[in-house]
């Protein structure tokens, strides 16, 4: 008798709640009220602190706190971008997860992991406020809100043991409010040197992670341990006063101050090779200092000439004796198309003699690759004189000041004379009738210069440097500056073109010692050219 009460019990007890399910289930969805009234609108100065506490986790940070901006251009900017920095942003992480796979991958005896699919989607994240301090150090800081409700598609695949195994994460969210800081602030672009990120708070992290096509989210407790684990790791590592530091480049380049001045004296080159079939080279040199952002400098045009003589003059602001080089390449001019490159051939300064003037005689080489077997043969030679002078304590340039604002003219000037120095830099609105490969024609004192022809330009720029060395100060002189445009094709009925030009008085370059104007060129609707001249004196 125990045992059949016992099964009976048990059977009323299933019967009746099975009952009691489905009365319940009647009773929700049949007897809900309707008479559904109208929402309570009321201003925020009538809420109260709990209801205002629940709002605030939806208001931009600009309205809570007045000194933060608004930065709905950066919103439109990234979601006009978003397609290109989304695969600009992928194409980085694939870049820094290969290395850092392959190094962890035999710790687990895993064959292989691989990205089958990597998207952030179609849906940019949104910046809804930003504050800016101002420390008074090299240094910029910034906070921003940000919020991501993404759509992304990572898929990565396992290989291990012979079987294969897909995870995909979906449905991203992250709220977080870094902190950027880019220091130190250096005078070489893009100023600064460094970027440091740090999470003022611990972020919100929330996602979607498919396991072999099944949602791993939905076994229980695994997706709040997650969560929680993500939040933790990242705050661990990231959170204030910790930071990821983004290297930009090296500070102490940026911040080199000069030590010295290169004085470079181009005497002659001796026996060059001809490069045209008729007649011989029309040599000019082209000098550069390297890891130095300054424009390259050229010495004069000797036509019909293989063993030209130049004697022309340059000076350059020194920052590192020890590892900058002077790079010597020589051109054959072309009136027609682009300059043949004859040669090159490169002198570090590390073998200079502070203060002792060197000639040096440098085979002209092909490339300065040594087991090139093209450089064996004879190119000629070049003859330079060279001085580097290093600064006295006294000499150096301050912090604030700008080494390459008005040089000296070099030793040998005579006196009362100096260098007048033309910088070409750019034009704008340069038009011609059949053609526009513009180029800058100089004229001074019977002496001609003239830049590189850039192809197929109306804003063309050439940042070129040109140097006129003077008995007296050019006070009655005048420059003649025009522009033209060189046929590119072997063209008989329009092989140049005056694209305009302008006459510089000198008395002012003199008197100011520097001018750097946009002057508009006469015979040109609307074309202008920018020019800076300088008066160098010893």
């Amino acid at each position: 008798m125990g045992i059949l009460s016992s099964i009976l019990g048990f059977c009323g007890f299933g019967f009746g709640t099975s009952i009691g399910l489905v009365i319940g289930y009647y009773l929700f969805i049949y007897f809900q009220p309707t008479d559904v009234k109208d929402p309570d609108i009321r201003p925020l100065v009538e809420q109260d602190s709990n209801t205002l506490q629940r709002l605030l986790t939806e208001i931009p940070m600009w309205v809570k706190n007045p000194d933060y901006d608004r930065v709905d251009w950066l919103n439109k900017f990234i979601e006009l971008m978003w397609p290109y920095l989304d695969k600009a942003i992928c194409k980085t992480a694939r870049t820094i997860a290969k290395p850092i796979i392959a190094e962890h991958i035999p710790k687990y005896k895993i064959d292989s992991v691989e990205f089958e699919a990597l998207s952030l989607g179609s849906l940019p994240p949104t910046f809804q406020g930003i504050k800016v301090y101002i420390t008074g150090e090299k240094e910029l800081i910034m906070e921003l809100s940000m919020k991501w409700a993404g759509n992304p598609n990572i898929l990565v695949a396992v290989k291990a043991f012979g079987l294969r195994a897909t995870v995909q994460v979906v449905d991203l969210q992250v709220f977080a409010s870094p902190r950027i800081t880019m220091k130190p602030l250096v005078p070489a672009f893009p100023c600064f040197s460094k970027i440091f990120v740090s999470l003022m708070e611990k972020p919100h992290v929330d996602f979607g992670l498919k396991l072999l096509g099944a949602d791993a989210m939905a076994i229980p407790g695994l997706y709040r341990f997650v969560q929680e684990l993500i939040k933790d790791q990242v705050a661990n590592m990231y959170l204030w006063p910790k930071a990821l530091e983004v290297p930009i480049m090296d500070p102490t380049m940026a911040m080199r101050k000069p030590v010295g001045v290169l004085h470079v004296k181009v005497i002659k080159a001796i026996k060059l090779r001809k490069k045209d079939l008729l007649g011989a080279a029309d040599p000019y040199v082209k000098l550069k200092l390297t890891e130095d952002k300054l424009p390259s400098k050229k010495t004069a045009v000797k036509h019909n000439n293989l063993n030209p003589e130049w004697n022309q003059e340059f000076n350059w602001v020194v920052r590192d004796p020890g590892t900058q080089a002077l790079e010597v390449i020589v051109y054959d001019w072309e009136k027609i198309g682009k300059h043949d490159k004859m040669g090159m051939n490169v002198i570090p300064l590390k073998d200079l003699t502070p203060d002792e003037p060197k000639v040096v005689t440098v085979d002209i080489l092909k490339n300065m690759d040594p087991n090139d077997a093209q450089n064996e043969k004879l190119r000629g030679q070049i003859v330079v004189e060279l001085i580097y002078k290093p600064f006295k304590e006294d000499e150096m340039p301050k912090d604030d000041e700008d080494p390459n604002a008005i040089q000296k003219a070099p030793e040998g000037t005579p006196a009362g004379g100096g260098v007048l120095v033309v910088l070409v830099h750019e034009a704008e609105d340069v038009e011609g009738k059949h053609h526009n490969n513009p180029q800058v024609r100089i004229l001074f004192r019977g002496e001609e210069r003239r830049t590189k022809v850039v192809k197929k330009n109306r804003d063309p720029r050439w940042d070129e440097e040109f140097q006129f060395m003077l008995d007296e100060p050019p006070k009655s002189d005048r420059l003649h500056v025009e522009v033209v445009s060189m046929s590119s094709r072997m063209g008989l009925l329009h092989p140049k073109e005056t694209l305009g030009y302008v006459d510089i008085n000198l008395a002012d370059v003199v008197s100011n010692r520097r001018i750097n104007e946009k002057y508009h060129l006469i015979d040109s609707k609307n074309g202008r050219l920018q020019i800076e001249l300088q008066w160098r004196t010893s």
